[in-house]
């Protein structure tokens, strides 16, 4: 039995190399066969990043970076944390990471959850939490890109299915039972056969590490620094990944009889900015239905964010297509339009 696994495994390992290498040719072949449009499409990736991206996640990038270096992401919610812990349960940190999430737009929440897990201020399990509901897309890229692109003359309908379905979805996700209790920010956890806490660890830890000390806050300049330095360099990869996926339209180019919905469908799972572009004011709903998943790319940024750390993109796809199932059978009901 053991051999029929592992002889199972090197096949199917067998095969996906041999996929990926004929998907590899393929896409080379058609980059020298159609150089035009490659470069359109790598081009339209890249004014996306230039012109979308950069200066709407970049600042908060770095002004997120800073907050977190001089420990003062806990100051920074006090306000709202009551609020939030009542229906969330978060800790402090877990706070920070759902309001900025939210405010600032995909990818900071998945970036936010990935600095404080990896600098021990965040538990895994409430950052994979966090990660389910709080990756979308932002407000400001939603009214001031989707509405006008769709051509949304009431926008205040989808705009609450967007922002209601996770903030709902998140209620059910953070309060089911954790392993550990939260007191003052620091993480107490169960012993599996005693209602005592056992271990007392900080956030972003396993309940098998060993105890970590929360980094020391750094003063302005340097912490004004690091965060710039790791700000350009995550935009950086953002604006990687926007051109790669791009490029990645021009896989159907020779099948010229595929139908019309059936490609837009594509662009947007593809890349969901470019495919709003794409889809334009013909297909709101399906653009509505998929701005939940947000696309291959937008779980590529995702991984690329939280890499490094114990949280899982592959339940972050799982909670992603639950929502996007919601989000479809909302507009399937209700039908705004």
């Amino acid at each position: 039995m053991t051999f029929d696994r592992k002889t199972m495994q090197r096949l199917w390992q067998g095969f996906l190399r041999l996929l990926y290498m004929s998907v590899g040719v393929y896409l080379t072949f058609l980059l020298l066969r159609y150089p035009a449009l490659s470069l359109q499409y790598a081009l339209t990736g890249l004014n996306l990043w230039f012109q979308k991206m950069i200066p709407t996640l970049l600042p908060f990038m770095i002004l997120s970076g800073i907050l977190i270096n001089m420990n003062l992401t806990e100051g920074f919610v006090r306000l709202f944390h009551p609020v939030l812990h009542f229906f969330y349960g978060t800790t402090p940190n877990g706070s920070y990471t759902l309001l900025m999430g939210f405010l600032c737009g995909f990818p900071m929440g998945a970036r936010i959850a990935g600095e404080l897990c990896r600098t021990g201020r965040l538990h895994t399990e409430e950052g994979n939490r966090l990660l389910a509901f709080t990756n979308n897309i932002g407000p400001i890229y939603f009214l001031s890109f989707v509405v006008s692109t769709l051509s949304l003359e009431k926008p205040l309908a989808p705009f609450l299915v967007m922002y209601g379905v996770p903030l709902v979805y998140g209620l059910f996700v953070m309060r089911l039972p954790l392993p550990f209790h939260r007191h003052n920010g620091m993480f107490e956890v169960q012993s599996p056969s005693s209602n005592r806490p056992t271990e007392s660890i900080n956030s972003g830890l396993s309940a098998a590490s060993i105890s970590k000390q929360i980094p020391h806050a750094e003063g302005l300049l340097e912490a004004t620094d690091h965060a710039v330095v790791s700000g350009l360099i995550g935009i950086a990869k953002l604006g990687g990944y926007m051109v790669f996926f791009n490029l990645l339209n021009i896989l159907f180019v020779p099948f010229t009889h595929l139908p019309d919905t059936l490609m837009k469908t594509y662009y947007c799972i593809l890349e969901i900015t470019g495919g709003i572009a794409r889809c334009g004011s013909l297909h709101p709903v399906l653009v509505l239905v998929m701005l939940p998943f947000g696309g291959f790319s937008c779980i590529a940024q995702t991984y690329s964010m939280i890499r490094g750390t114990d949280l899982s993109v592959r339940t972050y796809v799982l909670h992603k297509l639950a929502q996007t199932a919601v989000t479809a059978l909302i507009y399937l009901l209700w039908q705004p339009f």
